[in-house]
């Protein structure tokens, strides 16, 4: 894995244990589907059998998960990570990587 993304220059991790915290963002996020799925399903189905919800809420959360993960860890990186919108953001282009000069005759 690259030291920092290719195109924003972004380190994919700013800190050990950074996203740890975006787990917990996850979570808000699971609960708040779950809960409006159940919700949805008592109000305009009228309170279907249990197997419903546990069918219709999980694929809702199965389906959801991938949206989840990308953005709590875009909350985390914004809130937290101090990277900000750049309105005139130019593609990254790293450095050329440096080797010691070759040690002359003398210096062997």
């Amino acid at each position: 894995m690259p030291e920092v993304c290719p195109v924003c220059g972004q380190p994919p991790e700013p800190e050990p244990g950074f996203y740890y915290g975006a787990m917990f963002v996850s979570y808000a996020f699971s609960v708040a589907i779950f809960a409006v799925t159940a919700a949805a399903l008592y109000f305009l189905f009228g309170d279907p059998e249990i197997w419903v919800y546990v069918v219709v809420v999980g694929l809702t959360a199965m389906l959801f998960t991938p949206l989840s993960v990308r953005y709590s860890r875009m909350l985390m990186l914004y809130l937290f990570g101090g990277v900000d919108y750049q309105p005139n953001w130019v593609r990254y282009e790293p450095r050329t990587r440096r080797t010691a000069p070759a040690p002359t005759p003398s210096e062997v």
